[in-house]
C-alpha cells in the first residue's frame, strides 16, 4: 500500500490489482481488466442513480439534492447552490463492529461496550 500522511496508508487501485494478481494468480493485465470491469460497473450503476449494496460491507446510494440558498462563507452574500447528485456510503453492521472492535471496542464517547 501506499502511504501518505504520517502512518496512515491510502489503498489505490493499483494496490486492489496487485492484490488480485498475488492472490488469485491472474497474470497482471487480466487482474487489471477484473479491478477495471469491477469499477465501471459500479460507476454505470450509481450514474444510473441505482444502489450498489454489498453484502458485509455496506451500500452506495445516490441522493439528489435540491437547489437552495445558501451564503458566500467570505462576503456573507447570498447565493444561489445549484442541485446536484451525492453518493452516500452507510456501512454495514458486519463493517462496524469490525472498525469499532479496532478502535478496542470504544464507542463514540470514548467508552468501553458493556458486554
Amino acid at each position: 500500500m501506499n502511504s501518505t500522511e504520517g502512518n496512515k496508508m491510502t489503498l489505490t487501485k493499483a494496490d486492489i490489482v496487485d492484490q488480485v494478481f498475488e492472490k488469485v494468480g491472474l497474470t497482471k493485465k487480466e487482474a487489471t481488466d477484473i479491478v477495471e470491469f469491477v469499477f465501471d460497473s459500479l460507476k454505470d450503476t450509481l450514474k444510473k442513480g441505482d444502489k450498489i449494496k454489498i453484502s458485509g460491507f455496506g451500500n452506495f446510494v445516490v441522493r439528489k439534492k435540491k437547489s437552495r440558498v445558501g451564503r458566500n462563507p467570505q462576503t456573507g452574500e447570498e447565493m444561489t447552490i445549484t442541485a446536484r447528485s451525492v453518493l452516500t456510503f452507510k456501512p454495514s453492521q458486519v463493517l462496524r463492529a469490525i472498525l469499532n472492535r479496532d478502535l478496542g471496542g470504544k464507542n463514540r464517547e470514548g467508552q468501553k461496550h458493556a458486554g
